[in-house]
């Protein structure tokens, strides 16, 4: 079985940081850190935290006054900050900055009289953090279906943004479609998906023209990972979202000569060789397949960066 590699694949400068804060805030502080909802979405590196010290909890009534607590890189509500701040919550921050760059952008819209369409899955961290940056004035557009539904109050006072981890091709055809109907509708100078999920889509579409399966390391709830599964199957390439090799059924290798590899965006390097392994059968020699070079980092809040325990 040959074995070939996106490139790139896997961590992304967001979820670097949001994993370091939560361990350095332990370090900082000590265990219990609350986080609330999974800092990314990963089985792996949940676990991996739980077992260090860190509790994730749903909401912020789950977690003492007086306590630490870490936001996901998925960002929250302007009401979950107030809240925070009510309880008398030590908070770090580990939004992704891409993520509050669409937070910011939704605030300005607002503050120019605009009512916004945000372009994203319904129920999403993300989504639902972005939503809650405003009072009203903003509405869900999941699909080009839903254009339908659409009561815009103006359609000369509108603005769309979009999650960061949506699908390149099908965000744009939404994006088009919006701009047929609303010709005056104003938008980011530059798409809200992030580059780690525009690079991520682009590798896989370059192993769909090379191997026979595809493999995507990521979590059900990933929904970075998600997408690489469909652009994969898009390809007409069976590709199945794994968590690590123990899910690999047999089957799925029948007949097949040649097995793409991939990583969510929150998906470590070591579940990905660890896939290799068991695709290779021992022989992990890989093909690593050409991509853009990601030396994108984002800095530590600054009550972080000191690594010393304050105690």
């Amino acid at each position: 079985m040959q074995v070939v590699l996106a490139n790139p694949r896997g961590f992304c400068a967001g979820v670097d940081r949001a994993i370091e804060i939560v361990e350095r805030a332990l370090q900082k502080r000590g265990a219990p850190i609350y986080v609330r909802h999974e800092v990314v979405h990963n089985k792996f590196v949940v676990d991996n935290l739980r077992k260090k010290g860190a509790v994730f909890v749903d909401e912020l009534d789950q977690i003492p006054e007086h306590s630490t607590v870490v936001f996901s890189a998925h960002g929250v509500s302007q009401a979950v900050r107030a809240e925070a701040q009510k309880r008398n919550l030590n908070v770090f921050d580990a939004t992704c900055p891409l993520v509050t760059k669409v937070h910011i952008e939704v605030t300005k819209y607002r503050q120019q009289g605009l009512d916004i369409l945000l372009i994203g899955h319904a129920g999403h961290p993300e989504v639902e953090g972005t939503m809650g940056q405003v009072d009203s004035g903003i509405q869900l557009l999941g699909n080009i279906e839903d254009l339908e539904n659409l009561a815009v109050a103006d359609p000369d006072k509108l603005a769309y943004v979009s999650q960061t981890t949506l699908s390149v091709d099908d965000t744009a055809k939404i994006v088009d479609a919006l701009k047929a109907r609303y010709p005056n509708i104003r938008g980011p100078r530059k798409d809200d998906i992030c580059y780690a999920t525009q690079n991520r889509q682009d590798a896989v579409k370059k192993l769909g023209d090379k191997c026979d399966v595809i493999f995507v390391v990521g979590s059900p709830n990933s929904s970075n990972s998600n997408r690489l599964r469909e652009i994969a199957e898009l390809r007409r390439v069976p590709a199945y979202l794994i968590d690590g090799p123990e899910e690999i059924q047999d089957k799925w290798l029948d007949g097949k000569t040649c097995a793409g590899v991939t990583a969510g965006a929150s998906a470590p390097e070591s579940l990905v060789a660890q896939v290799i392994e068991r695709l290779a059968k021992g022989d992990a020699r890989a093909i690593e397949l050409d991509g853009p070079s990601e030396n994108i980092s984002f800095s530590l809040p600054s009550r972080l960066r000191n690594q010393e325990p304050t105690g």
